[in-house]
């Protein structure tokens, strides 16, 4: 199943509190239980001004769907080609 990397750009993300991280949490899983097994959630980076989340799913049209259900932005949706870390050099 493809991997994407979505860009959702938010003025201050950095500074949500762990009850607001929580709220934006349980707002995507009431979505994704709503949506079905297809499409899942792995995880979710919050930099200054943005969050990147990597999710699984059949198609870049039902990660839109999922975040225009939520209430989210999506400023780019890029599907992962590779995935490299340190060991990828032995």
């Amino acid at each position: 199943m493809p991997k994407y990397v979505i860009e959702r750009e938010i003025p201050g993300a950095g500074k949500l509190t762990s009850e607001q991280l929580k709220d934006i949490s349980e707002t995507s899983c009431g979505v994704l239980r709503k949506m079905g097994s297809e499409i899942q959630w792995v995880h979710s980076y919050v930099t200054t001004d943005k969050i990147y989340c990597v999710y699984i799913a059949p198609n870049e049209e039902m990660v839109r769907e999922h975040a225009k259900q939520g209430g989210f932005p999506v400023n780019s949706v890029s599907p992962v080609a590779s995935i490299i870390d340190p060991t990828t050099a032995e």
